[in-house]
C-alpha cells in the first residue's frame, strides 16, 4: 500500500499517528529498552523501525533524521 500524493509536502517536523496493537510482554520489553535508552516508547519504536527499514535497502532518502537519546534542547 502506497501513499496518495496530497500536493503538500510534509515538513520535518509533522508526524502522523498509527495505531500499533503489541503483545503486553513486547509492550514491556520495548518500554524497558527504551528507558535504558532516556527515549520515549514512541521514539523508541521509531528507531526500531527505520533500523529495519534500512536493514532491508527500504529506508526514504528524504526522512527528517532521528533525534538524539534523552530530553530535546529548549527552543529559544
Amino acid at each position: 500500500m502506497t501513499d496518495a500524493p496530497t500536493g503538500d509536502t510534509p515538513t520535518p517536523r509533522e508526524r502522523r499517528a498509527v495505531l500499533v496493537r503489541l503483545d503486553p510482554h513486547v509492550h514491556d520489553a520495548l518500554t524497558r529498552w527504551a528507558a535504558d535508552e532516556l527515549r520515549s516508547t514512541n521514539a523508541q519504536i521509531e528507531l526500531v523501525v527505520r533500523r529495519a527499514l534500512s536493514d532491508a535497502g527500504r529506508a526514504p532518502a528524504r526522512a527528517a533524521p532521528v533525534r538524539g537519546p534523552g530530553r530535546p534542547r529548549r527552543e529559544q
